[in-house]
């Protein structure tokens, strides 16, 4: 069950679609890192594969940008990643971490959508949403951080293992290659009978 604040938050309307649109945990199974990667590492990776990360967000988002720039009395501030939501009419920031969640993530957050409702979203849009995306996350911790932050966010995971890895992949054969090897076993078995 995925984690959030948005029954308490959102508009009755907004908040079954709003709760489909986050995940408790997401799989980032395409993206080739290496075993010890930094947070822009993986925003990069999942830039170059937006098509694939949308398609993991599920259905609805649309890309604004990567390195979403907010300003604030000449302070610069970049969202990591700034989506839409075409049926929630709603602006979705979202913030990696390649660790574990901790609570000052969440006042960060609740940052950057003050600023976006106050400075970007139209009128005819819905408060906008936060997704913090982090490696690990213990449930109780993340429950108690939601239970006082008043703008709505929803705290995920995600798994990367299922991919073999840039520095692994090297020495193993591309599976042009393994059906090649495959069908000359085949061959040779025949030829022997």
């Amino acid at each position: 069950m995925n984690q959030t604040n948005f029954k308490a938050l959102l508009p009755e309307g907004k908040q079954k679609r709003a709760l489909l649109s986050v995940k408790d945990e997401y799989q980032f199974d395409f993206l080739e890192l290496a075993e010890d990667y930094k947070e822009r590492e993986m925003e990069l990776a999942l830039v170059k594969n937006i098509r694939r990360f949308l398609i993991e967000m599920g259905g609805d988002f649309t890309f604004i940008a990567n390195q979403y720039r907010l300003e604030i009395n000449g302070e610069e501030f970049f969202i990591d990643m700034l989506l839409y939501h075409r049926k929630l009419k709603s602006l979705v920031a979202i913030e990696l971490k390649t660790g574990k969640f901790k609570p000052e993530y969440a006042g960060k957050m609740q940052f950057y959508l003050s600023v976006l409702d106050d400075k970007i979203k139209h009128e005819d849009e819905g408060p906008s949403i936060g997704i913090i995306i982090c490696r690990t996350k213990d449930r109780m911790l993340v429950e108690y951080t939601l239970k006082t932050v008043n703008s709505p966010i929803g705290i995920a995971s995600y798994e990367v293992t299922k991919s073999l890895r840039g520095r692994m992949k090297q020495y193993l054969p591309s599976p042009k290659e393994l059906e090649q090897k495959l069908l000359h076993f085949i061959e040779a078995i025949q030829s022997k009978r």
